[in-house]
């Protein structure tokens, strides 16, 4: 479970971490080099529609349309990187369930009419990057928790790794769309348009373990939202039942107590980590009634599936600010078995 969070100084920070080299040493046979697929291009993307059955296996320019119209419409993808997996086809399941449909997961003509995918506009856009985008950025974030208490804030480590989350896509992607292309203040960038952020009133939100979806509901009962989390294991459980929303903290800084929450490294003591995306609740933290509980972000939003939680609920950076700016004290959260 995670630790208590509180209200800290906004920090956004990037830098640019250098490749690794490898060397290889061949004696007599030659060095045959196979090319990975290329990621599909800005016009692929936008050209792309739907004709027959699931989404492709692989990275398609189709699957990169239907996770931005997915988070377009409310219903969060988590990473958008353009392939086929497991936050994708609970994205589809999601937006079947709240359209009525039967929720399979399964890509077809009535998920893609819904989406208005036949008449939707741009899903490329073209950005600019800053000076402003460059500022405030770590060197290195270390894995050692005693190392991170004496830093001043655990931001962004590179300006991809910024503009990744700023436009809700993985930063491998964000970098294979810009091929040939240093992103630095000038640069002008391809990026996925994901919309503008929701808005709304949230009066409930079930977070249903088996599916590790979170919806948001309104007071009438409708989904506002739809976001893939990740929840604890056997070992460290997410709570059951129903617990309330206490408060909301931006850019919160992590109370980390090895005696109430887990031991990381040789770390025995209690350590306040700083600020920053790239911190154990990343920039957002909505506290539970539960105590040490609450609803976060993460370092590493394509592992949201992949990872299990210390207890708590982990969402992207971006889905859980747009959560975090509907959500207000006293808002029940049920989480469903």
């Amino acid at each position: 479970m995670s630790g208590v969070a509180a209200f800290a100084r906004t920090m956004w920070s990037q830098s640019r971490k250098s490749p690794m080299s490898l060397r290889l040493a061949v004696l007599s046979l030659p060095f045959l080099a196979v090319a990975a697929a290329a990621a599909p291009t800005p016009d692929e993307i936008d050209a792309a529609q739907w004709s027959s059955g699931d989404l492709e296996d692989g990275q398609t320019a189709l699957t990169v349309k239907v996770q931005a119209l997915l988070d377009r419409a409310g219903i969060s993808p988590g990473v958008i990187d353009g392939w086929k997996g497991g936050m994708s086809t609970s994205a589809i399941a999601a937006f079947e369930r709240r359209a009525g449909l039967t929720p399979d997961g399964v890509m077809d003509g009535e998920v893609w009419a819904a989406l208005g995918g036949a008449s939707a506009g741009a899903i490329v856009t073209r950005y600019s990057v800053t000076e402003e985008d460059a500022q405030g950025l770590v060197d290195a974030i270390p894995d050692d928790y005693g190392e991170r208490a004496q830093m001043e804030s655990l931001g962004y480590t590179r300006i991809s790794e910024r503009l990744a989350e700023r436009f809700h896509m993985d930063e491998d992607f964000l970098l294979a769309l810009n091929p040939g292309i240093e992103i630095a203040p000038g640069a002008e960038i391809a990026v996925i348009d994901p919309g503008a952020y929701l808005s709304g009133a949230v009066a409930r939100i079930a977070v249903d373990k088996p599916t590790q979806r979170l919806t948001a509901f309104d007071a009438e009962g409708n989904a506002l939202a739809d976001y893939p989390v990740t929840i604890g294991s056997a070992d460290t459980p997410s709570p059951s039942g129903a617990v309330e929303v206490l408060g909301v903290a931006i850019d919160p800084t992590y109370t980390y107590d090895p005696e109430k929450n887990f031991k990381q490294g040789d770390n025995d003591e209690v350590l306040t980590i700083p600020p920053g995306a790239n911190g154990p609740v990343g920039n957002v933290w909505i506290d539970l009634s539960k105590p040490t509980y609450g609803i976060h972000g993460t370092a590493e939003p394509s592992k949201l599936f992949t990872d299990a939680s210390h207890g708590c609920v982990r969402m992207t950076n971006w889905d859980a600010g747009e959560l975090a700016a509907m959500v207000s004290s006293g808002v029940v959260v049920e989480f469903l078995e």
